[in-house]
């Protein structure tokens, strides 16, 4: 099981406070490979530039597409760039490839028959090892969730992560998921706006 899988995992099945955008979840996820990969040797960082390692390839699909996607060459790619490159559209990519894996099912609209309904955890082995490292209040797991508003259970804050390395994705994962957030917000008032002169108010 990977970081992202289990983050996956666990913002479909952890009640928040507000629906997880699947942009941030993207900008997440892009974060939770990066964290694996720098754990596995396959990238280090240079400051805030991710230099590629040399190691085994993943077994995990996605994270190899993820340490194939590295940038190999002078200049190397900052965490940020890597953020919002590789978190394009990525949570509709692990939604399929745990749908792909029988990890999630959907079943069909009443209203609807023949269109598939929401996508629902099943109860699998990964499921359970996600809801088991979540409860565990593992720190980086925990750190990434309450990037996309899912709090822990727990009263005692996360233990602190100790890897500067891990600990500079963390901050740069936040502070993008952060940065699309007050996008949005620009877009919803010029948006109201827009309607308020539409309207004639």
């Amino acid at each position: 099981m990977t970081t992202a899988q289990d983050l996956m995992i666990v913002a479909m099945d952890v009640e928040s406070g507000r629906p997880v955008e699947s942009g941030d979840l993207s900008l997440a996820l892009a974060g939770a490979e990066l964290v694996d990969l720098l754990d596995g040797g396959l990238a280090s960082l240079d400051g805030d530039l991710i230099v590629p390692g040399v190691g085994a390839t993943p077994g995990d699909r996605l994270l190899a597409e993820a340490e194939a996607a590295l940038v190999r060459r002078l200049p190397y790619e900052s965490v940020e760039d890597w953020l919002w490159r590789r978190g394009r559209a990525l949570s509709a990519a692990y939604l399929a490839a745990l749908e792909d894996g029988g990890l999630v099912t959907r079943g069909h609209r009443r209203l609807l028959p023949g269109r598939p309904g929401p996508a629902e955890l099943v109860d699998s082995p990964a499921r359970r090892a996600a809801a088991e490292r979540w409860t565990s209040r593992e720190p980086v797991l925990t750190l990434l969730a309450a990037t996309l508003g899912i709090p822990a259970e727990a009263v005692e804050p996360a233990p602190a992560v100790a890897d500067e390395e891990v600990v500079t994705v963390l901050a740069t994962t936040g502070e993008a998921v952060m940065e699309l957030d007050a996008v949005r917000q620009r877009r919803d008032i010029e948006q109201a706006a827009f309607d308020n002169v539409w309207r004639g108010e």
